[in-house]
């Protein structure tokens, strides 16, 4: 299948690694220059290649800045002041209950989950809407929809992410522009190693044992491989996604018990 955005340009959000490189990569495979953006200059150009050797002869750049500062977003801008897609990622809080939700905490939530989104989506929307083309993925996470108490605090920055993307996607859908979220959950990324050495430290259980517990939880009785999601991505990034906006995908192994 053609996607039809071969020679489109592309910003990924913290794309040094799992979901963001998935979807970099995804991207690049169908013919889209892509640049990546991680704090890490040189795991950012190890990243690069990998993409390259993916998807040879694609156009990969990248763009070392902290998305949490408004130093890091100003940097970005300036190096690319324009794109066809964007695709919001960032790494989330770690997981917690309520002692540990002071208001520092959730200030930095928000401050990494919610507004460094908006505040790219503010600066590429108006040129999109201009061109009438854009497309804008945000990966959020299933529990957006099914809330979990640990993880608490990054569900409620994501939730106000996705709330106020619907709000701005109807307003911009028939310039053919669209907002669609990307809900992963149990992904095989490095997320799930660094939950499964959680629980292996919680539990006092092996490797194998803590992936194997997890994977249990999901409807398909496995991981989610990175390339699915990079797909999905793909396919809401396309020309042919023109009629999807404000939509929130799972990609959770059938998981997600509610019907809507």
């Amino acid at each position: 299948m053609d996607l039809g955005i071969k020679g489109r340009r592309a910003l990924v959000c913290a794309s040094s690694q799992g979901l963001g490189l998935a979807c970099a990569t995804a991207l690049a495979r169908e013919g889209v220059a892509v640049w990546l953006n991680g704090r890490d200059a040189a795991r950012l150009a190890a990243a690069a290649d990998a993409v390259r050797a993916e998807a040879p002869g694609a156009e990969v750049g990248i763009i070392p800045a902290d998305l949490n500062s408004a130093e890091g977003r100003a940097a970005i801008l300036a190096e690319l002041p324009d794109v066809d897609i964007l695709v919001t990622n960032n790494a989330g809080p770690p997981p917690g209950g309520v002692e540990n939700w002071d208001e520092a905490a959730l200030i930095g939530a928000m401050g990494a989950n919610m507004i460094p989104a908006v505040q790219l989506i503010r600066a590429y929307l108006p040129a999109m809407r201009a061109r009438r083309f854009g497309r804008i993925v945000n990966i959020t996470s299933a529990m957006v929809k099914a809330p979990h108490y640990i993880m608490g605090l990054s569900t409620s920055a994501r939730a106000a992410l996705t709330a106020i993307s619907k709000a701005i996607s109807r307003e911009v859908v028939a310039e053919n522009v669209t907002i669609n979220n990307l809900l992963p959950e149990r992904i095989d990324t490095p997320r799930q190693e660094f939950m499964a050495q959680r629980l292996m430290k919680l539990e006092g259980i092996t490797r194998d044992e803590a992936r194997a517990r997890a994977s249990s939880t999901i409807a398909a009785k496995r991981f989610g491989r990175p390339e699915e999601f990079g797909a999905a991505c793909a396919f809401l990034c396309s020309d042919l996604a023109g009629y999807i906006s404000g939509q929130n995908l799972q990609l959770d192994g059938g998981s997600y018990e509610g019907v809507v």
